[in-house]
């Protein structure tokens, strides 16, 4: 990657760290353009340089943001299968990833979870379309674990992952809002025997 791109990739982080933080603190219309650049420390034309629109720069927040999600996801999975671990520890894995990311990302989180209820937003195709791509690499573990026989044929996968996806997104939120003095390891130990419990059978939580 040459040093123009590099340079760009890395105003485009600090315009999507500037923006997500605004717009998380006062909603989308009462965030301008030059708020945007004086918290990401550069000019206003460099937001228009980069983004058309207010609009388009919260899509591409969104599908940077989602994005990153899904790698983690990913990884999680990829990971576990390449130490021949099941379905159920993939899973476990990927709720683990999942807390791991919104720790890391909670302005980003709330903002995403937020625009999932609305319907009138001029990015709601996109939404659509980055949300589905996190809860596709859930989709593909559970049917492979249904493959394997080590799930049951009885599990509703696309409504399965949407529920599992949810779970740590609204249980992430929840122990930041309201109980920050646990730590991930408490929260990843209680949906973890959730996630065995309701998919993987009632077994204990390896230890």
């Amino acid at each position: 990657m040459d040093s123009s791109s590099t340079r760009r990739r890395a105003t485009r982080q600090k315009l999507y760290e500037a923006a997500v933080t605004l717009i998380a603190e006062q909603g989308f219309s009462a965030t301008t353009v030059d708020e945007i650049a004086e918290r990401a420390g550069v000019a206003k034309g460099t937001v228009y340089y980069n983004f058309k629109s207010k609009t388009e720069l919260f899509e591409e927040l969104l599908r940077h943001g989602v994005g990153m999600l899904t790698a983690s996801l990913r990884t999680a999975a990829d990971e576990t299968a390449e130490r021949d671990g099941t379905s159920v520890e993939a899973l476990d894995a990927m709720v683990r990833a999942g807390l791991a990311f919104i720790d890391r990302h909670p302005a980003f989180t709330r903002l995403y979870v937020a625009e999932l209820w609305r319907t009138n937003r001029a990015w709601q195709s996109t939404l659509l379309v980055v949300r589905q791509q996190a809860v596709s690499v859930v989709e593909k573990v559970l049917q492979e674990g249904i493959d394997r026989g080590e799930l049951s044929r009885g599990i509703d996968v696309p409504l399965t992952a949407a529920a599992l996806v949810g779970m740590v997104l609204v249980a992430a939120l929840d122990w930041q809002a309201f109980q920050p003095e646990r730590t991930i390891d408490d929260v990843h130990s209680a949906l973890s025997l959730l996630l065995r419990g309701q998919v993987g059978g009632s077994g204990p939580v390896p230890r």
